[in-house]
């Protein structure tokens, strides 16, 4: 599990094709703090490492991307997908009394969502998106959403588009900086407003 917070912003080194994507990042993690079987967030996917070492002050990380993985998210859609150097914001497994700052995140993307309008907005950038519209009925103005793995707080809704507001320092820390309309972001919806939902369709009657 993760929290949307993203903690580093890692940089794709290689990509191998060999049946399933074999990909390795570097990162500011500490080598001997990355564990060999561990979970982490790459814009928003979990992926679990299956090599790692030193990397100047920090780490690279080996992870294997599935076929389905990589059909479900934006890895090869879209004119951004995953090349070698190519940023990517990182996030580490949620461990036992750690803050909870954003909101559960599963690391299980539902789907991608486009850019359609980058603005600034005073100091911060206001970013519209498109839900797929299987998805669209779960995102809710005030609810959570995680996009490229970053928890966001949703500002308004009109069918299948909403906003979220990225403020500076998010801006900074992120690869938000360097979005643009056109752009295809991970999606990952609420897991509460999942069932919410589930739970009103069960309580409708027939």
């Amino acid at each position: 599990m993760f929290t949307g917070i993203i903690s580093d912003v890692g940089t794709i080194v290689s990509l191998e094709d060999r049946g399933d994507l074999h990909a390795r990042l570097s990162s500011g993690y500490a080598a001997e703090g990355i564990a060999i079987g561990a979970s982490i967030a790459c814009d928003g996917i979990c992926l679990t490492v299956t090599d790692r070492g030193p990397d100047g002050a920090g780490a690279w990380f080996d992870v294997v991307l599935s076929a389905e993985t990589v059909a479900r998210t934006n890895v090869r859609s879209g004119r951004r997908g995953w090349a070698p150097g190519r940023r990517v914001n990182l996030e580490r497994a949620l461990r036992l009394g750690d803050e909870l700052g954003g909101h559960i995140v599963s690391g299980h993307v539902d789907g991608l969502a486009e850019i359609v309008e980058r603005r600034p907005e005073g100091e911060s950038v206001r970013f519209a998106f498109r839900a797929p519209a299987a998805l669209a009925r779960y995102v809710a103005p005030k609810g959570s959403v995680a996009l490229n793995g970053t928890s966001l707080t949703v500002n308004e809704v009109e069918g299948a588009v909403f906003g979220v507001n990225i403020i500076p320092h998010t801006l900074a820390v992120t690869t938000w900086g360097e979005a643009e309309a056109g752009d295809l972001a991970n999606l990952e919806i609420d897991t509460l407003a999942r069932y919410v939902a589930r739970l009103t369709e069960y309580a409708t009657p027939a």
